[in-house]
C-alpha cells in the first residue's frame, strides 16, 4: 500500500484525527479499514475546509493517497465497491464493539478497553460514508462513545466503573441501556483523548486474524445459536435442514451474506441480493460455502 508523509493537520480539521490515528494503525493491519479511515476524514475535512492555504496543501496530500492507494488495491472489492465496503466496516466494527463488551462485562477496566470502545464509535462514524446507520448500529455507535468516555472519567477520578449497561439488570443486552441524546453519548469528546498504548496492549481487532477465543463473534443481542441468527435475519428454518452444526467463522460468513444482500437491495442491485441470500441459505441449511 502507498506510503503517506501528510503535513501536520491544520487547526481547523483537528476533529479528523482520531480518524487518520486509526488509519495508520491499520496500515499493515487492514487496508480496507485503514483506506476508509482517511476517506471518512478527508470527506470530513472538505465539507469543513475554508480553503486556507494550510488546509489545500493537507487535502491535496491525503487525496493523492486515497486515490493511489484505490488504484493499488483496485481487484479489492472492499475498496471499490461501496456494498461490499459497508458490509465490512460495519461487521468490523461490531467485532470491536463485542470485545470491549466482553472486557467491559468482565470488569476489566483498562485503557485497552477505553480505546477498543471509542475506535467502535469511530468506525461506526466511517459508517456512515455509506448512508444513515441503521438501528443498531446507530445504538451501538451511542453506546460505544458513551462507555469511552464514563470509563475514562471514572479511572480519572479514581473511582470504579460499574460494568454493562448501567440501570440494567446484569445479563442484559448492553444495548438496553442509552444516552437520552447525542449530546450526553459526545459530552466529552472534544477533550478526550484517545489513550497511548503500546502494541502489545492493542487488542486484536483484524477480523482476518482474530480468533473466537479472543473476541466474540456474535453480538449479545444476537444468539450463537445459528437458527436464532437466521431467523433475526428473515430467514426460517428449512426444511430440508438436519440440524447441521456450524462453526463460528461459517456462522460469521452467512452474517457477511445476509448483510451484503441487505445492502445491495439498498442499491437496488437485486441480483446480487438473491445471490448472496441464496449463499447464506445454503451455508445455514447444509453447512458448505456455496
Amino acid at each position: 500500500m502507498s506510503n503517506i508523509d501528510l503535513p501536520e493537520i491544520p487547526v481547523s480539521m483537528k476533529n479528523i484525527q482520531h480518524y487518520l490515528k486509526i488509519a495508520s494503525e491499520h496500515d499493515t493491519r487492514d487496508p480496507i479499514i485503514s483506506y476508509w479511515a482517511r476517506f471518512y476524514a478527508a470527506q470530513t475535512a472538505i465539507n469543513q475546509s475554508k480553503k486556507s492555504p494550510d488546509e489545500t496543501n493537507f487535502l491535496i496530500k491525503l487525496m493523492t493517497w486515497l486515490e493511489n492507494t484505490k488504484k493499488e488495491l483496485h481487484d479489492n472489492d472492499s475498496i471499490t465497491n461501496d456494498v461490499a465496503a459497508q458490509a465490512y466496516i460495519e461487521n468490523y466494527a461490531l467485532k470491536i464493539f463485542t470485545y470491549a463488551d466482553k472486557l467491559d462485562r468482565a470488569s476489566n477496566f483498562s485503557k485497552n478497553l477505553i480505546l477498543s470502545f471509542y475506535t467502535a464509535g469511530f468506525l461506526y462514524d466511517i459508517l456512515t460514508t455509506f448512508g444513515e446507520l441503521c438501528d443498531e448500529s446507530s445504538q451501538n455507535r451511542k453506546y460505544a462513545k458513551w462507555k469511552a468516555a464514563y470509563i475514562h472519567n471514572c479511572l480519572k477520578n479514581g473511582e470504579t466503573p460499574i460494568p454493562g449497561p448501567i440501570g440494567q439488570n446484569e445479563g442484559n443486552d448492553s444495548t438496553n441501556y442509552r444516552p437520552e441524546s447525542d449530546n450526553e453519548a459526545t459530552s466529552n469528546n472534544n477533550n478526550f483523548d484517545l489513550p497511548s498504548v503500546s502494541n502489545d496492549q492493542s487488542p486484536n481487532t483484524n477480523p482476518a486474524d482474530s480468533g473466537s477465543s479472543n473476541i466474540p463473534l456474535d453480538h449479545n443481542s444476537q444468539s450463537s445459536d445459528d437458527t436464532s441468527i437466521a431467523d433475526s435475519s428473515g430467514f426460517k428454518s428449512s426444511g430440508g435442514r438436519q440440524n447441521v452444526s456450524l462453526n463460528a467463522d461459517q456462522i460469521l460468513k452467512a452474517q457477511k451474506y445476509i448483510k451484503w444482500a441487505g445492502s445491495a437491495i439498498n442499491y437496488d442491485d437485486i441480483s446480487t441480493a438473491v445471490e448472496n441470500l441464496q449463499k447464506a441459505l445454503c451455508l445455514l441449511t447444509t453447512g458448505k460455502d456455496g
